[in-house]
């Protein structure tokens, strides 16, 4: 059996017309979701600048955590808590200097997205 004798409303595939109602209906919608999506894009690049703030901290966290790996290290006072402290005190740090936004890997990743303005 064919399968546009099994599913006859597969046969259609040209649109139906719509009245006047369904038009003006539909393009009323439209104008909302535009304006919505306008509303929604303030909202979006919002999301995408804490983004890429939040991976610029990640950045340097990762960046600062090298540095100190290439040293030898603190052997006078050097314990599992003061280990625990630096890399907190490492975190606070990336996160300071990722929110002054001196590096710029935000912005370039903002641009990345497509938004240029601050």
């Amino acid at each position: 059996m064919p399968a546009s004798a099994a599913f006859p409303l597969a046969r259609t595939s040209a649109a139906l017309p719509l009245g006047k109602p369904a038009v003006s209906a539909a393009g009323a919608a439209s104008a909302t979701a535009s304006a919505a999506a306008g509303a929604t894009g303030d909202a979006r690049t919002q999301e995408l600048r804490k983004a890429a703030e939040s991976f610029e901290a990640v950045f340097l966290r990762q960046m600062i955590g090298a540095m100190r790996s290439a040293t030898k290290g603190d052997t006078l006072l050097g314990s599992d808590a003061g280990n625990q402290f630096r890399d907190l005190m490492d975190s606070r740090l990336a996160d300071d200097m990722a929110g002054k936004q001196s590096f710029g890997i935000a912005e370039m990743v903002l641009k990345q997205f497509g938004v240029d303005d601050k």
